[in-house]
């Protein structure tokens, strides 16, 4: 006997959620979880505010780009959520009035956690290829790493990885490099 198949989720499941729960709809499945612990807040804000000033203010560096946090990405079927979207200003030059961004980022940036990162590195990372986004990187908090990927055609290629304190100067932001450890800070 054939299984029964299950109704595709819809915008009004994400509307439904509670507030502390954050929701991303990802091939017709509504994918959950709670707002982010402390350390993955903290290395989302420093990553923003280091690449912020030279990528989109231009404060010593080339600007050109506009970043956002956690912004909602209506992708064809899929409405996704990563923690740090950039798109190269000439591809956003005025932002939309809706809550829902249909313009696919140039960049994402995805803090890992353990409850999240196998929707990261598999629906969200197809999704994002699927809809032309050039560069992906994964930040981990719990252990202190960065991997840095490009997309080449419809495949992810593992640009360079980083960890602890390494100076961080990686596509597709080569103009500007940060320490690392600026993302962590000490927990209880």
């Amino acid at each position: 006997m054939a299984e029964p198949r299950h109704k595709p989720a819809t915008y009004a499941d994400i509307e439904a959620l509670p507030p502390h729960m954050t929701g991303e709809i990802a091939f017709g499945v509504l994918h959950t979880q709670p707002r982010p612990l402390g350390r993955h807040a903290r290395a989302a804000g420093a990553l923003n505010y280091s690449l912020g000033g030279p990528f989109d203010f231009g404060s010593g560096g080339p600007g050109g780009w506009i970043f956002l946090p956690e912004p909602e990405l209506h992708l064809g079927e899929h409405i996704i959520v990563p923690d740090i979207a950039g798109w190269r200003r000439e591809r956003l030059p005025v932002l939309p009035k809706t809550v829902g961004f249909t313009t696919s980022p140039d960049w994402v940036c995805e803090i890992l956690s353990p409850l999240t990162q196998r929707f990261d590195r598999t629906d969200k990372l197809a999704i994002y290829a699927a809809f032309n986004v050039g560069h992906c990187w994964y930040v981990d908090p719990g252990v202190h790493t960065l991997e840095v990927f490009a997309r080449q055609g419809d495949k992810w290629l593992l640009h360079a990885t980083f960890k602890d304190a390494d100076p961080v100067t990686a596509p597709p932001f080569e103009a500007h490099t940060f320490a690392l450890d600026v993302l962590w800070m000490a927990e209880e």
